[in-house]
């Protein structure tokens, strides 16, 4: 049975975020994750995972400027103070919260540059937060994203990450794989996930098309949760996706479709 993390960026938007964790809890998720935690206290976080007897299992780096379109800076060759700066802010969280893993949003292609112009920026700012988040016993993700939801992103394919991993040359840099991206960019979800899983250090889900909830598309989950445990997959997999109507109303499929 796979074990699912509630994203709370996506569920439970119905409250305000730090009366999510409880929300969380109360549904049954035992683990949750979200895209930053930096606007709040890192006690205020901690105490909020503690009283409700969750795991952190996942945040994202400093990504920029969010409400203004941005996606990640790693791949930008202006932003590389900034990009270190926010690499020792998500290690004091991750440190605070107990999270074994963050995410780097790499970035959009900055304007009127070409990938070849910015590599070198992205695979120095990767082997530096590798380091960094090794010394501090985290493991740091990279996540392909479809190109549909957001046009310009920089890494778009699992083979196009792999070989980014393989030219930075970290221990401890492996692939965030979301099932939802992946479908939409290259599908071969259960050969993908056979061929790769020990690069793999975490999935994600939503169905498609809408990124609802499993069930309401095209993937064939039953199959797929089926297929993951018998891969042996250990880690979690985080609910990111959208809820037709409610979180609560539509959690049913965690049970229908996991038997």
């Amino acid at each position: 049975m796979p074990q699912f993390a509630a994203n709370l960026t996506m569920l439970f938007t119905e409250l305000p975020f730090m009366q999510r964790f409880e929300a969380a809890a109360s549904a049954g998720f035992e683990a949750v994750e979200y895209l930053f935690p930096y606007p709040y206290p890192r006690q205020e976080l901690a105490a909020a995972l503690h009283a409700n007897g969750l795991h952190q299992v996942l945040h994202n780096l400093p990504a920029g400027n969010w409400d203004a379109g941005e996606r990640g800076i790693a791949c930008h060759p202006d932003r590389h103070s900034e990009f270190r700066e926010g690499v020792a802010r998500a290690i004091d969280y991750a440190t605070a919260l107990g999270c074994p893993r963050v995410n780097c949003l790499v970035g959009k292609l900055p304007q009127g540059a070409t990938s070849k112009d910015v590599q070198p920026t992205l695979v120095g700012n990767l082997r530096y937060a590798a380091r960094e988040l090794e010394a501090a016993g985290i493991q740091l993700l990279i996540e392909p994203i479809n190109p549909f939801d957001i046009p310009g992103f920089f890494l778009t394919r699992t083979d196009q990450a792999l070989a980014l991993i393989d030219e930075v040359g970290a221990s401890n840099l492996f692939v965030q794989y979301d099932i939802y991206h992946a479908q939409r960019t290259e599908g071969e979800l259960g050969a993908t996930l056979a061929k790769h899983l020990p690069r793999i250090g975490h999935i994600q889900l939503a169905d498609n098309p809408g990124r609802g909830e499993p069930g309401t598309g095209e993937i064939n989950y039953p199959w797929l949760f089926r297929h993951i445990d018998a891969l042996g997959y250990e880690g979690w997999i985080g609910c990111e996706y959208k809820p037709r109507t409610t979180t609560a109303e539509g959690l049913g499929w965690r049970e229908a479709l996991t038997q």
